[in-house]
């Protein structure tokens, strides 16, 4: 390998990463050059052996995407009841089997009833993307309840766009950043639940009107299309009876007798 291949960052030797070249230089590659293909591959394909359906965090991300996650939990305890979902855990989870959702935060209002009130995603820098966005954000945004989003304050922007562009029922965007040893956070985005909840009826009503066009689009194109049925040829008798009901009837006039 040419020595300006970057070195491998996995904690075994150098020499054991390096193959035999192959091909010009720009085509040797190193674990290091090679681990954006395996990343998207354990995106694309997680029954592979991905961590999570998305993306495998590096370890320094995932340890503060699990800080932000137990600093949280306090923070909404005071009105909801709370059970996180740090790491690799799935202790609370939303929806119906098998399309089952385990967000980072679940709220739950308080007492016996147990009534889901809202679900809370904590991203990083890596996990801001189009992918994320599409596969979960999307699912979260058309729950009928609060879907806040917590990223961090560089990607604030990206996150709004990814919202906006897919058209995602957000209801509150948090941007939070370090500061030494602590955490503070900024709102940058709040929306009515009403509006996603108008939003999300329409969505839904004009997705019942589209069903319903293409099922009587269907029916008429059937309709069109069936055979109609042929007339059966009429036997020698009923062709004499029809015969008879087209003659015109003929007057009789009898003689008068003298």
């Amino acid at each position: 390998m040419p020595e300006s291949a970057p070195v491998c960052p996995a904690l075994h030797p150098r020499g054991a990463c390096e193959g035999p070249a192959r091909g010009p230089p720009e085509a040797w590659f190193s674990c290091y050059t090679l681990s954006p293909f395996r990343r998207l591959f354990e995106r694309l394909h997680p029954e592979e052996g991905a961590l999570s359906p998305i993306l495998v965090r590096p370890v320094r991300e995932q340890l503060e995407h699990d800080r932000v996650i137990r600093l949280l939990q306090p923070r909404y305890k005071r009105r909801f009841t709370v059970s996180i979902n740090p790491g690799m855990e799935q202790t609370a989870s939303v929806g119906t089997a098998p399309d089952l959702q385990f967000p980072d935060l679940v709220l739950t209002s308080p007492g016996a009833g147990k009534k889901l009130a809202g679900v809370i995603e904590v991203e990083t820098n890596e996990s801001v993307n189009q992918l994320e966005a599409m596969a979960q954000w999307a699912r979260f945004g058309r729950l009928p309840v609060e879907f806040i989003l917590y990223v961090p304050s560089g990607v604030a922007g990206v996150a709004r766009r990814l919202c906006g562009d897919h058209r995602i029922g957000v209801t509150e965007i948090w941007t939070y950043h370090t500061i030494g040893d602590q955490v503070r956070f900024a709102q940058v985005h709040r929306a009515p639940l009403a509006e996603k909840l108008a939003a999300a009826r329409a969505t839904a009503a004009e997705a019942r009107r589209a069903s319903a066009r293409e099922a009587e689009s269907g029916k008429t194109s059937a309709s069109k299309t069936r055979p109609r049925p042929k007339k059966a040829a009429a036997t020698p008798a009923a062709r004499r009876v029809l015969a008879k009901q087209a003659r015109p009837a003929v007057k009789r006039t009898t003689a008068k007798k003298r």
